[in-house]
């Protein structure tokens, strides 16, 4: 019997990201007559996260994370002047999983889709007063019972600090949790060193069916919760999909498609450390939406990020869900 989970939407805080780093090679002609900017050329965005608890209760299910949280945001250690470039809403997740009466000491798993500052900074806090810090770094573990799940690839560039960007890999946010990590080596879509055609989807030959499917439950170690490679923002970054209690598939979707406004082919981030990839990725994870009747979680969306996919003329279209 499938692990299925009751979940709500958390919401971490508001922020504000650059709009012309944000959709990169569209001109600002075409994205800004829908989507609105700050004086300093800024979109309101969104950390979105998830809090999972273990629906179902069948003897037979194995053992495992009964409460689990999806993605983490910025968390509070940011500084005044990041804050301000970011217009950094006063919240983290702390904040978020109060108002659902959730200790973080009460959380089993955390999965985080990738470890730039603004979806893994939540991983760690600063201390409160008169507790013990052991290391040169300012922060303590927010989830101090909880293992955490990222991809190996991920975890590596994080260390090596390999990204187009100079600072979003923080080692304050991550070693302080080094122990706590359980670190994934998902299939890839394509073989390494394929460059695959700007329509290909990644299939095996005997099934035609999209790749993600094979080795999925347990993926992650905790049962019922899978995890699915997507590169492109970066080469290890995740999605994270699981079964409901209504009985639908989940998928919390990291930033191949970060806002409704970025369902587009040609919508990859400036941020994104292989455009052409994300581009590719993003065409297969909305077919594999629509095959598979995915209901998704955009993790940036600033309204309603439960979203499902269509098909549309040549591509695809978001219709808000009501969850």
């Amino acid at each position: 019997m499938t692990v299925t989970y009751r979940w709500k939407l958390l919401r971490a805080a508001k922020f504000r990201l650059d709009g012309g780093s944000m959709f990169g090679l569209v001109p600002r002609v075409v994205w800004s007559k829908t989507v609105p900017t700050d004086e300093r050329g800024r979109i309101d965005v969104q950390h979105n996260c998830l809090l999972l608890e273990r629906a179902s209760s069948d003897p037979g299910d194995p053992p495992g994370p009964k409460v689990v949280v999806i993605e983490v945001g910025s968390g509070n250690k940011l500084d005044a002047k990041s804050r301000d470039i970011f217009a950094l809403e006063d919240r983290s997740i702390l904040d978020a999983l109060q108002e659902e009466n959730c200790r973080p000491e009460d959380v089993d798993a955390v999965l985080v889709t990738h470890l730039h500052f603004d979806h893994a900074g939540g991983l760690t806090r600063l201390p409160r007063a008169g507790e013990r810090v052991s290391s040169e770094l300012n922060a303590v573990p927010t989830f101090p019972n909880a293992e955490i799940y990222a991809q190996l690839r991920e975890w590596n560039d994080a260390m090596a600090n390999t990204s187009v960007m100079t600072r979003t890999y923080f080692r304050d946010h991550l070693l302080p949790v080094e122990n706590q990590m359980h670190l994934i080596d998902s299939a890839r879509p394509f073989a390494t060193g394929f460059t695959p055609t700007r329509d290909e989807s990644p299939r095996t030959p005997a099934t035609q069916r999209i790749t993600w499917l094979h080795g999925l439950n347990g993926a992650a170690g905790v049962p019922g919760v899978g995890v699915l490679l997507v590169p492109g923002h970066t080469w290890g970054q995740q999605a994270v999909i699981f079964r409901d209690d209504k009985g639908r598939t989940v998928v919390f979707t990291p930033d191949v498609m970060p806002t409704v406004h970025h369902v587009g082919a040609a919508y990859s981030l400036a941020y994104d450390v292989e455009p052409y990839t994300s581009m590719i990725s993003r065409h297969w994870f909305l077919e594999a939406a629509v095959e598979n009747q995915w209901l998704l979680v955009l993790d940036h969306e600033p309204g309603n990020p439960v979203q499902r996919v269509r098909r549309k003329d040549q591509w695809y279209e978001l219709l808000p869900d009501g969850v």
